[in-house]
C-alpha cells in the first residue's frame, strides 16, 4: 500500500494506455500548492505554455515548496513526476495566486495541459495563511466566498483560450474541491457542457439550498467527491452529496485530510464501505450547532473569535503554532478586553457547541459499547 509519490513513482503507462482517474486529480490537485510566480506563465501573460520540467530547478526549490505542508513530501512528489512517463510530458499556464486581508479572500490555481487533447483546471486548497482559513470559516455565513467568485472568473477566462473541442476536468482539494465545484455549476453552458468531470477531494459542501439548484444539478451526476474515512473538512456544510470513502493512514482528522497519506493500491484508492464513527459526529455536531444559530449570530461568533486570532499576531499557522504558549497569551489578553456583551455571547455559543458535541456523542458510545445479548439456557425450570 502506498501513497500520491508512490503511484507516481511506479505507474509507468501513460493517459493514452490508462485514462484519467481519481488519483491523477489528486496528484495535480496536489502539485497546484506549490508556489510557481514567474516560473508558469499568469492568466495575464499571454505566453505559450511552459514543460513541468521547466520548473524543476534547484535554485526555485525554495520558492516552489518552502511554504507548504511537508516541503520534502513535495519536492519528492514533483521530482516523480517530472520523471514519469505519464506526467513529463505535461505542460503548465495560466497560474494565479492572489491573497487579500482587506476582503478576506485566498485563492490560487493553474491549468494543466495532460496531454494535447485534455486539460485539468486545478484550484489550491487553503495554504498556511491565517486569511485563508478566516475565508474558511466565512462559509458558515456567506455565499459565495470571494475565492469561488474568483474561481469563477478563472475558469470562464481560461474558457476562451482552449479548443472547444478539448477535454475538459476540474479540481482541487481541501477549499480547492469546493471551487472546483462551483466555478463548474456557475460557468457559461458551453464550457459547462464541456466538462467531463469534476473532483472535490475532501472540500466542504454545500447547503441544501444550492444542491437543489438547477445549476448544481446540472453537474451533479459529473462531481466525484473522496473523503478520508475521518473526515473533518470534507463534513462541513456535507448535504449527503455522493461520495467514495478513501483509507487514510493519517491519525486524527487534519492527518487524514493531508493528501499524502491517503492509501492507493494498484493504481487506485484504497476504499472503505463508511464514515468513521467520530467524522459522523462531528458532521451532526456541526450541522446542528450552525443550524441553531442565525446568520448573522455565525458572523459575529466568528469574526469575534478571528479578531482574537489576530491579537495574536500570527500571519500563518506556523506563526500560530510556533510559539503557542505566546499565542495563547495574548488570545486570553484579548479575550479580556472584549466588552460584557460580547463575552457573554461567544461562551455561551461555545457552550452551545460542547453540549451538542456530548449529546451526539451518546448514540456513537452506545453504538460501540451495546451489549450482545445471550438468551439463557432453558432448562426447564421455572420462576
Amino acid at each position: 500500500m502506498g501513497n500520491i509519490i508512490d503511484y507516481v513513482k511506479t505507474e509507468m503507462r501513460t493517459f493514452a494506455q490508462k485514462p484519467f482517474c481519481a488519483v491523477d486529480s489528486l496528484v495535480l490537485s496536489q502539485i497546484s500548492y506549490l508556489d510557481m510566480e514567474d516560473l508558469v506563465p499568469s492568466l495575464y501573460d499571454d505566453e505559450p505554455s511552459v514543460p513541468v520540467g521547466s520548473i524543476f530547478r534547484a535554485e526555485c526549490f525554495d520558492q516552489l515548496v518552502g511554504k507548504t505542508y511537508i516541503p520534502e513530501n513535495n519536492l519528492s512528489l514533483l521530482t516523480a513526476l517530472v520523471a514519469s512517463p505519464r506526467f513529463r510530458n505535461m505542460k503548465l499556464n495560466y497560474f494565479v495566486n492572489e491573497v487579500d486581508a482587506e476582503v478576506q479572500m485566498q485563492f490560487s490555481a493553474v491549468t494543466f495541459f495532460t496531454d494535447e487533447e485534455s486539460v485539468y483546471i486545478a484550484f489550491r486548497g487553503t495554504d498556511s495563511t491565517m486569511v485563508g482559513w478566516k475565508e474558511d470559516l466565512n462559509m458558515a455565513f456567506t455565499y459565495p466566498l470571494p475565492a469561488q467568485e474568483a474561481g469563477l472568473i478563472y475558469v470562464d477566462a481560461v474558457s476562451g483560450f482552449l479548443p472547444k473541442s478539448i477535454d475538459v476536468r476540474i479540481g482541487g482539494h481541501s477549499k480547492g474541491g469546493n471551487i472546483a465545484v462551483y466555478s463548474a455549476m456557475k460557468c457559461h453552458l458551453p464550457f459547462r457542457k464541456q466538462i467531463l468531470e469534476i473532483y472535490n477531494h475532501d472540500g466542504p459542501g454545500f447547503t441544501k439550498e444550492v444542491l437543489e439548484s438547477e445549476e448544481f444539478l446540472s453537474v451533479s451526476d459529473r462531481i466525484r467527491k473522496s473523503m478520508p474515512q475521518s473526515s473533518v473538512f470534507g463534513i462541513l456544510l456535507h448535504q449527503q452529496e455522493n461520495y467514495s470513502v478513501i483509507e487514510s493512514s493519517g491519525v486524527g482528522g487534519f492527518l487524514q485530510h493531508i493528501p499524502f497519506n491517503w492509501c492507493i493500491e494498484d493504481g487506485d484508492f484504497c476504499y472503505v464501505d463508511k464514515l468513521a464513527n467520530g467524522s459522523k459526529h462531528t458532521h451532526a455536531t456541526v450541522n446542528e450547532w450552525l443550524s441553531n444559530l442565525s446568520q448573522e449570530d455565525r458572523r459575529h461568533f466568528i469574526d469575534t473569535l478571528y479578531k482574537l486570532i489576530e491579537a495574536t499576531e500570527a500571519k500563518t499557522l506556523k506563526d500560530l503554532t510556533g510559539d503557542w504558549l505566546k499565542g495563547v497569551g495574548k488570545f486570553l489578553a484579548a479575550a479580556k478586553e472584549l466588552d460584557p456583551e460580547t463575552k457573554k455571547f461567544v461562551q455561551s455559543t461555545f457552550s452551545e457547541l460542547v453540549k451538542l458535541s456530548f449529546k451526539n456523542l451518546n448514540p456513537v458510545r452506545q453504538a460501540k459499547s451495546t451489549p450482545v445479548l445471550i438468551p439463557e439456557k432453558d432448562d426447564g425450570s421455572s420462576d
